[in-house]
């Protein structure tokens, strides 16, 4: 079950009791009578579920990195934040927007409701807005037919779970003005089209052996791993509507594996 429909559940209940016990209960009840556990307990927590339930909606919420598909830039066990209103304040629960502020741009790092079961958290990278053109080409990505810059940045290696030793490519891909590392193993496809879902929008894409090419719609991203050649996103399961925005990861406030990643943002 969501959590954040478990918090609301517990504030409804806590925040019910409460106004119960001061409105009824707690008028008929003798003054030397002690107040029932439920009542006592329901009390002491409402106002502690309340600001979670606040914070946790309209401010920033914690995500755990569970995967190495957004690898350099997100290790596996990275405790981040994600701001909750850059993109607008939305209704918790139901995830509709209330009012505008900005739009997610290429290169930012965005936490949404996974397209193919919302009730599951993704955090990729968009590459691409709404009206965009995307190509993503032996290894290669194209927005709009520019060619996105590409340095090498030496190789970087690092061990899967199972214990699997992965030899990438590091290269500093940039997007406008903004920079970011990616990782590219040559010795994968660029593509594996047996993996490729029926998703909404799909007669927008062209899929080839070594490719794939994507109108973006109205109202949507195209989102990437940064671990390009471990990571199934955008090109495998189609576009993120607006509406499945979470927010957007700006910090990293924990790893216990790796104490020196505590306090880096998020590029």
């Amino acid at each position: 079950m969501d959590f954040a429909l478990i918090l609301f559940m517990l504030l409804v209940v806590s925040g019910s009791v409460w106004l119960l016990d001061s409105k009824v209960l707690a008028v008929k009840r003798p003054k030397e009578t002690a107040e029932p556990w439920w009542v006592e307990y329901s009390k002491s927590f409402f106002p502690v579920i309340l600001i979670v339930f606040c914070i946790r909606s309209f401010l920033v919420e914690p995500f755990k990195i569970p995967s190495g598909s957004m690898i350099p830039t997100l290790q596996v066990g990275d405790f981040i934040l994600v701001n909750k209103f850059t993109y607008g304040i939305r209704l918790p629960i139901i995830n509709q927007k209330l009012v505008q502020l900005n739009d997610p741009q290429r290169g930012d790092v965005m936490v949404f409701h996974y397209p193919e079961n919302p009730s599951v958290d993704y955090i990729k990278r968009v590459v691409a807005v709404a009206g965009d053109t995307v190509e993503y080409r032996n290894k290669r990505l194209w927005i709009n037919g520019v060619e996105q810059k590409q340095e090498d940045d030496g190789d970087y290696n690092y061990v899967e779970t199972g214990l699997n030793f992965v030899h990438s490519e590091k290269k500093i891909e940039t997007q406008g003005e903004h920079k970011h590392a990616i990782l590219v193993n040559p010795e994968m496809p660029t593509l594996h089209l047996s993996s490729v879902s029926e998703f909404s929008g799909r007669e927008n894409c062209t899929y080839g052996d070594d490719m794939v090419r994507c109108k973006v719609p109205e109202a949507s991203y195209f989102m990437m791993g940064d671990n390009r050649d471990n990571s199934r996103d955008s090109r495998y399961w189609g576009f993120v509507p607006d509406r499945m925005i979470v927010g957007k990861a700006f910090f990293i406030w924990m790893n216990f594996s790796d104490l020196k990643r505590v306090g880096l943002s998020i590029n």
